[in-house]
């Protein structure tokens, strides 16, 4: 069980997190590549996620228990559609914890609530069935398979 979790725009002091986050092989192992990244790649992820909230007003957040972080994720906007893209990522040392889920909801319910969004998407590999359970428990549907990254993902679907 889950404390009072904190949701809160990303920002320059995430990075040493960020970094430890996505140099575990775990949190990889589904990508077509599942090289861990570099400080460096974490850092211009960074720095895209602090310009997508400069520029829309919205975007992952850096999600905190406690005061620690334990995660990321949110909504980005997706440049070939109206919908928006949802994303979560959770430290391995909160896996089994529902922070997924908790994280995905939110997304769900801000997206859908204040920014008003026609649908919500999220990009998942077959390789990973834990991801896509969370969305299919919130709601969404199989919608098709797109390339991403050079490798077959399943879209999902939540409309309005």
């Amino acid at each position: 069980m889950t404390r009072q979790l904190l949701f809160r725009p990303v920002n320059e002091g995430d990075l040493d997190f960020m970094a430890d986050l996505f140099s575990r092989p775990e949190v990889v192992a589904h990508r077509p590549d599942p090289t861990p990244d570099s400080r460096a790649i974490c850092a211009d992820k960074l720095e895209r996620d602090m310009a997508h909230w400069d520029a829309h007003g919205f975007g992952r957040w850096t999600v905190l228990d406690g005061g620690a972080p334990v995660g990321f994720g949110g909504l980005t906007v997706v440049e070939d559609a109206d919908d928006l893209n949802i994303s979560y990522h959770v430290h391995p040392d909160s896996w089994g914890r529902g922070l997924a889920s908790a994280i995905a909801a939110r997304a769900v319910a801000h997206g859908f609530g204040q920014l008003r969004a026609p649908g919500i998407r999220g990009l998942v590999r077959r390789a990973n069935p834990a991801s896509a359970r969370v969305l299919v428990k919130l709601g969404f549907r199989e919608d098709g398979e797109v390339t991403l990254h050079g490798a077959p993902t399943v879209r999902y679907l939540l409309e309005r």
